[in-house]
């Protein structure tokens, strides 16, 4: 009767350890106020009144600001993947009128992914034993340096 009982309590535990964690990062996009903003007639006030502080803004292009919001998921330990993620640009004129709207999603995205994990370094490559007993020997050995601060013992 009990192990039954305890072999569905296991598969309940293990169940859910697969149960995906779900994560929300950046702006969160309301439809009805993005839609609000419309070009020509809106400003750089009346946009930071509508939608608030931008995720980033552009140093260039007369200073574009970006509102990004990224909803992601993963298993257990494996790196996020991201399920949907929308950038929202919006450019302004010289004025400070707002000039155009693009919206775009994670296929603008560029996926990188280095060659190796590593850091390239200058000089010859050791090992951990090499690092570890490599110095045996030169301790006080001639012309090693370590003579004291004249330099050389008489």
């Amino acid at each position: 009767m009990r192990f039954p009982l305890l072999i569905a309590a296991a598969m309940a535990v293990a169940a859910s350890a697969c149960a995906p964690l779900r994560s929300h990062q950046g702006y969160v996009v309301d439809a009805d106020l993005l839609n609000a903003v419309q070009p020509g007639v809106d400003t750089r006030q009346s946009v930071l009144a509508t939608l608030g502080q931008p995720s980033f803004a552009s140093q260039f292009n007369q200073g574009d600001w970006y509102y990004v919001s990224r909803d992601s998921r993963n298993y257990a330990f494996n790196t996020p993947k991201v399920r949907e993620q929308v950038t929202v640009q919006i450019s302004f004129d010289q004025s400070g009128n707002v000039s155009t709207i693009r919206k775009w999603g994670a296929e603008q995205v560029a996926s990188i992914s280095p060659a190796k994990r590593t850091t390239p370094t200058l000089g010859r490559e050791r090992g951990f034993f090499a690092d570890l007993f490599g110095n045996i020997g030169t301790v006080g050995a001639a012309g090693a340096g370590g003579g004291g601060a004249g330099g050389t013992r008489p």
